[in-house]
């Protein structure tokens, strides 16, 4: 409760008893509040791709494929260099060439192409020749041929690049149809190649254009993509298929809401996009959704205290995964995403030059990553473990009745909090939600991701997550779960030492400490609402949610979840 602002959150509240399943839909109905002007209209908008290219297997020769571009994989050894000239140096790329041609030939003499990894040609047609039917051929870059089959770190594999220069070569040509042929087999594992391929493209072909007013002229046209895979037994490579397309399906769903604008992505919104997902999953997803009465029943006034300000409803939304199989031994997880829709900063308002007030759509970034998880996994429904996918999630705004610097709040856990700074509000509403999965999921091992500090982002950068976590075993878990996904995590030490920042002469604790330090600080009041005997981790993505070059959400952190 809000000791220090006259009537607490939990008083202002009329208890009112709803279970709070949401109906289900794939389009989310935006009702704006009574009183709240919904500037967009009655618009609704799909929470992923509603249609993704089809992508197979298939023994094919190049040769043989007809369709719209085919695409040659190739390494530097194909290639020689002759002066200031590349010319084709393999025995296998000539044969091509000669089938298609001369066209290979052409586009190799033009660029001076090499084969680097990730580099790409123009698209050529191919003419009217006996030996090819493809109607445009490019070349694509694997890089050096000795190192092709190494295992990749970080999601910069030569496969990886490979399926992203894919994605960007057939938009380019307005292909409809694709395939992908390699100038020789592909070393390493043939299921590894395929879902990094696969991901690589199916990532990388996104493009925002929800909300504009006109369908985009630069769109993907791609509804078919074919990996010529001579040797390649098409029902072993369904899993890797599989694994690719729920990944990218997750990654969708969580840019899908990041990118989302405030008056659009709402909490109501984040709690139709996962009575969605449970909708669509009904066998393994069962979803509950707190309403503002039942959170204050729960004593919930850390997170309703940050909620006060806002017209929007807060919704506290728990998704639970349950294994065809059941959980083995118990065996139950939680992933637990920080939910601020908008974080104005409160009455410690984001103001002047590097506010960023303009980008707090992505504060939510966090329970992007965790519902995204969440459609990843329900598609791929591995075995042994029940998860709770759980968001407190909300609005941080200015009004007369909103949280004040100087405010004292009572967390679900019974600590009390001085309330410093109001722009510190993920930790929060984080609290809360650490206590639920705890207290009311018995979850033994927990992960919550936000984009919590700036200090996270000056300490690593717009490309790296960091996380701080005292278990070995759940640390080395994560960071094999950010090479296999390509999504960057690194290690901060808990510095127990930083508490003493964060003691209050009036509360248990204060929401933030000194300037230095700020991302360990964030963790360690997070610490002190996780129980004895409990694993945890806590990440900070404040750098990566979102990338300033392309101007457009990256939906990270839910491949990595998902591959935890």
């Amino acid at each position: 409760c809000a000791i220090g602002s006259g009537l607490s959150p939990l008083t202002r509240v009329q208890p009112q008893h709803q279970q709070g399943r949401l109906a289900s839909s794939s389009m989310a109905a935006r009702a704006a509040p009574v009183g709240v002007v919904d500037p967009m209209g009655a618009a609704t908008y799909p929470f992923e791709p509603e249609v993704i290219p089809n992508v197979t297997v298939a023994s094919d020769s190049a040769q043989s494929w007809a369709g719209d571009l085919l695409l040659i994989a190739v390494t530097d050894g194909h290639f020689a260099k002759d002066g200031e000239n590349v010319k084709i140096a393999s025995d296998v790329l000539k044969a091509l060439d000669a089938d298609f041609g001369g066209a290979i030939a052409d586009i190799v003499a033009e660029g001076g192409f090499e084969g680097k990894k990730g580099s790409q040609t123009k698209a050529v047609r191919v003419g009217s020749t006996p030996g090819a039917k493809a109607k445009m051929v490019a070349l694509v870059g694997l890089g050096d041929a000795t190192k092709a089959a190494e295992p990749s770190k970080w999601g910069n594999g030569p496969y990886h690049a490979l399926g992203a220069a894919a994605a960007s070569l057939t938009k380019a040509n307005k292909a409809a149809t694709a395939a992908i042929a390699f100038a020789g087999a592909p070393d390493g594992d043939a299921g590894s190649m395929v879902q990094q391929l696969v991901t690589g493209l199916l990532t990388s072909a996104y493009e925002s254009t929800r909300f504009k007013s006109k369908p985009s002229p630069t769109a993907s046209k791609l509804s078919a993509l074919t990996l010529l895979l001579p040797g390649v037994d098409a029902d072993a490579a369904a899993a890797p298929l599989m694994r690719a397309r729920a990944y990218s399906a997750g990654n969708m769903v969580a840019r899908y809401l990041v990118e989302a604008p405030p008056n659009i992505c709402t909490p109501s919104h984040i709690a139709a996009c996962a009575a969605h997902i449970a909708a669509r999953f009904p066998d393994v997803m069962s979803l509950r959704v707190l309403e503002k009465a039942e959170c204050a029943e729960l004593g919930m006034g850390a997170f309703l205290g940050v909620a006060e300000a806002s017209e929007q409803p807060p919704k506290f939304i728990h998704l639970t995964y349950t294994p065809p199989g059941g959980a083995k031994g118990g065996k139950k997880l939680a992933l637990v995403g920080k939910g601020l829709t908008f974080d104005s900063g409160g009455y410690n308002l984001k103001a002047g030059a590097g506010s960023m007030i303009e980008m707090m759509k992505f504060d939510m970034g966090g329970s992007g990553a965790v519902i995204g998880a969440a459609r990843a996994i329900a598609e791929l429904q591995p075995e042994g473990a029940e998860v709770h996918f759980v968001v407190a999630s909300c609005e941080n705004m200015v009004a007369g009745k909103g949280l004040r610097p100087g405010d004292i709040l009572k967390s679900a856990a019974g600590k009390t909090i001085e309330v410093n700074n109001t722009d510190a509000e993920g930790r929060l509403t984080l609290a809360d939600a650490l206590w639920y999965v705890q207290e009311k999921c018995g979850v033994t091992t927990i992960v919550d991701i936000a984009t919590l500090t700036g200090a996270m982002y000056v300490a690593l950068g717009p490309n790296i997550a960091g996380y701080l976590s005292d278990s070995e075993e759940l640390s080395e878990g994560l960071m094999q779960a950010s090479c296999a996904s390509g999504e960057k995590l690194w290690r901060l030490p808990m510095e127990e030492a930083y508490w003493d920042f964060m003691k209050s002469p009036v509360a248990d604790m204060k929401n933030t400490g000194s300037r230095w330090g700020g991302a360990i600080t964030a963790a360690l009041f997070l610490k002190q609402y996780i129980n004895e005997g409990v694993t945890w981790a806590h990440i900070d993505m404040a750098g990566p949610a979102w990338d300033d070059k392309a101007n457009q959400a990256t939906g990270f952190g839910a491949m990595c979840l998902t591959a935890w």
